[in-house]
């Protein structure tokens, strides 16, 4: 019961597995959720090549019965959840103006980053309070800003890219760390919205200025705080981010 437990959705690559690869490092046991099993089972076998304690856990973040064996399977495993990650999320209009977005597009964005993210981290909260230190570190972006999106001068602004509802999932789910956090806040838990910035992955491109080793740390930073770190609040590599 003393060793901390982790679980972080879509860890089979990216930013979620280098995320695995460094709580391990520090002793955590790995909960790999991914759809796939022969991925995640992929995944898990290289972590434990590296001396990580992971296991995979089947999990797709938009079926909710997923959600419920993965909370029984922890219950039953382990007694507690230290450690949530919501990591997993889509981006599906990139590039595509506002008005012609088609609402489909938009709906299935707020399914992956939002509502389905709510549905799990509510399956997983009663763990989570078993806990003596709990963190939920919700994966947002810098492009959820409303004070960056709308500040001409701003590199967001100024860009050109066009990823509205992608966007504006991530500022609705900054609104829900926000409010968890307020509720929360008289607990041993923290919720804090995590920045991994611009980073060389399957959504981000080869043109990503950060490597995969530094887009992990602020997850990292997130999941491993001390009781005097902050909740609520929207976070890249240590800095505060503008709302």
């Amino acid at each position: 019961m003393s060793k901390k437990v982790a679980l972080i959705t879509g860890a089979n690559k990216g930013i979620g597995f280098e995320t695995a690869r460094q709580l391990g490092a520090q002793g955590v046991t790995i909960l790999v959720g991914a759809r796939d099993e022969k991925r995640g089972t992929e995944a898990v076998q290289k972590l434990q090549a590296e001396g990580v304690d992971a296991q995979f856990v089947q999990l797709n973040v938009t079926d909710t019965a997923t959600h419920a064996n993965a909370a029984k399977l922890i219950e039953e495993n382990f007694g507690k959840l230290d450690i949530l990650i919501n990591n997993a999320g889509v981006l599906l209009d990139g590039g595509v103006k506002v008005s012609e977005t088609q609402t489909e597009t938009w709906r299935t964005t707020f399914e992956t980053n939002v509502f389905s993210l709510i549905d799990l981290t509510q399956a997983l909260l009663p763990l989570i309070k078993k806990s003596d230190a709990g963190r939920i570190v919700n994966l947002s972006s810098i492009l959820g800003s409303l004070t960056l999106n709308r500040d001409p001068n701003s590199p967001i602004a100024a860009s050109g890219f066009h990823n509205t509802a992608y966007n504006a999932s991530k500022a609705a789910l900054n609104m829900f760390t926000v409010h968890l956090a307020n509720e929360l806040k008289d607990t041993h838990i923290k919720v804090n919205s995590a920045h991994p910035g611009w980073v060389k992955t399957d959504m981000g491109g080869e043109q990503a200025p950060m490597e995969l080793v530094d887009g992990a740390k602020t997850s990292v930073a997130l999941a491993t705080l001390t009781d005097d770190g902050p909740t609520g609040a929207f976070i890249h590599l240590g800095e505060t981010l503008p709302w």
